[in-house]
């Protein structure tokens, strides 16, 4: 029973994609029904080619990126995955973190990923998580197989974040440190105002309605009335 459990669990494990949209990312209509390495490389299907790359050659038979493996047509399916974010990040065995604005050479200073709003899940979720710059290769050239791990990457990614090394290599979703959260999101932004407090909904381990269009305002009324309904700690709103 251990042999078909290990041999299932390595079948359905899974690689995730973290990365700045830009133009011409693929949805889930325009990679329906073809194939990835067949079509034409414009926008972000290389980006997409060279993700399925790099999950193939480090031996994944399945990865996923947010930009197609969600239908956003679907009301219904947008709410449970935007709810399911974090869990998808955290069970993926990988997460490849590509900074398409950091070149070979370069650092992890200027790179908009770390003022991304949603990418700030996508860096404490996964267990495991390798850096590539914009010409696909490691970061620094650092081979080791999580980077996370990397004490010349655990320094520099505090710096550049902000947020204390413990914290992206041993992150537990939910009230605790509520105000200290709260403070490592206020400083990022997102293309949709009110995307800023559905992209922490899972860092404080909460499920409520997404409604876009509400104002920003409200949208992050209803979480910091549901982190003081649950913490019964008023004090998270010093971090304003």
């Amino acid at each position: 029973m251990e042999l078909v459990h290990t041999t299932i669990s390595r079948y359905f494990r899974f690689i995730t994609l973290s990365h700045r949209w830009g133009k011409g990312e693929p949805s889930l209509r325009d990679v329906e029904g073809h194939r990835i390495y067949g079509m034409s490389v414009r926008g972000g299907i290389r980006k997409l080619q060279m993700f399925c790359n790099i999950a193939f050659e480090r031996d994944y038979l399945w990865a996923w990126s947010d930009t197609c493996c969600i239908d956003k047509d679907c009301s219904a399916e947008l709410q449970e995955s935007i709810g399911a974010m974090f869990t998808w990040y955290r069970g993926s065995a990988l997460t490849i973190v590509y900074l398409a604005d950091v070149p070979d050479t370069g650092s992890f200073d200027g790179s908009e990923w770390f003022r991304c709003g949603w990418t700030l899940q996508e860096l404490l979720a996964p267990n495991s998580i390798l850096f590539y710059t914009q010409n696909w290769s490691l970061y620094k050239n650092l081979t080791s197989s999580n980077h996370k791990a990397d004490v010349a990457v655990q320094r520099e990614l505090e710096r550049v974040t902000g947020i204390n090394s413990r914290f992206p290599i041993n992150f537990s979703p939910g009230m605790d440190e509520a105000r200290l959260k709260l403070q490592w999101a206020s400083s990022r932004r997102t293309t949709l105002p009110e995307d800023i407090a559905y992209s922490l909904f899972g860092i404080f381990n909460v499920h409520l309605p997404v409604l876009y269009g509400e104002p920003a305002e409200n949208a992050l009324g209803r979480l910091l009335a549901e982190i003081i309904s649950q913490s019964e700690d008023i004090s998270v709103l010093d971090w304003i």
